[in-house]
């Protein structure tokens, strides 16, 4: 008997090996997408592309590509940090900051391939410039929304932040990697979903993230003012979210900027048509 249950143990322990060895977070994109797309009753033609560069989601065809960048991805171990990221792309897209960046790169394309003029290479700067943390911020709690309902622990969004390597600055004042954009995120989740902060997350990285935003947090609940304050402007920004989602499935996934594309797009092949 003794035999058998030592040859039972060993067995699970040689399963478990294999299962955790094979886990990558590439090969999860597609699966983590789909049950955050399924479970939030977002338009199902959409395609998940993990590529090395940045690019700017949008529509191919039919279908709605979301491109993950690898860097980030690089930073998941599990589950629910792979959804942190997923999730945190679509929440671009559900603001409309990833099609508002498509209409301008093809309105500085035309006007480049056109003109030499000092506003004409402004505008295609503009275009292909990184996001505003200000965007950032936002999609990362559009994300941690979506995140929720498809079954994954928000907590991770904070994880994959703080994994991200360090600007000079952040390293320079001893800040932890995304320090104020992690801090948005717990803020937002602290406020509108207590129970998830509650139960927490179990990783060093949150720890870490934990000990340095304490004393913001003490402080903050120990004047009323600051308090009152917060309070007013995470209830706000739940109520933004929600609006922009249910937007976001109204028009099955389309906004102003993506017609726009559209048009520039067809009146770009129509004129090489002609």
């Amino acid at each position: 008997m003794k035999k058998l249950v030592l040859t039972l143990f060993m067995s699970f322990l040689i399963i478990s090996g294999a299962s955790a060895a094979t886990w990558n977070a590439e090969d999860r994109v597609p699966v983590v997408g789909k049950q955050i797309l399924t479970k939030n009753n977002l338009p199902s033609a959409t395609v998940f592309e993990v590529v090395d560069t940045e690019q700017i989601s949008g529509y191919v065809g039919d279908n709605l590509v979301v491109y993950i960048p690898r860097t980030e991805l690089s930073t998941s171990g599990n589950d629910n940090e792979v959804a942190a990221v997923v999730a945190h792309e679509l929440g671009l897209i559900i603001n409309a900051t990833a099609s508002k960046k498509q209409v301008l790169g093809s309105v500085a394309s035309a006007i480049a391939g056109s003109s030499s003029s000092n506003s004409a290479l402004m505008l295609q700067q503009l275009s292909m410039n990184k996001l505003s943390e200000k965007e950032q911020m936002t999609a990362d709690i559009t994300g941690v929304d979506l995140m929720i309902i498809a079954g994954y622990n928000p907590l991770a969004r904070i994880v994959t932040l703080t994994k991200m390597q360090a600007s000079t600055m952040e390293l320079l004042t001893g800040k932890i990697p995304n320090a104020k954009r992690a801090m948005y995120v717990y803020d937002y989740l602290d406020y509108n979903y207590p129970s998830k902060v509650k139960a927490g997350y179990n990783c060093q990285e949150y720890k870490n993230f934990l000990a340095y935003a304490q004393p913001t947090i003490d402080e903050r609940n120990s004047d009323p003012k600051k308090l009152a304050k917060f309070k007013k402007e995470q209830a706000k920004l739940k109520k933004e979210r929600a609006k922009q989602i249910a937007k976001y499935k109204t028009t099955g996934g389309l906004s102003g900027w993506d017609a726009s594309y559209t048009i520039l797009k067809n009146l770009s092949e129509s004129g090489e048509t002609n």
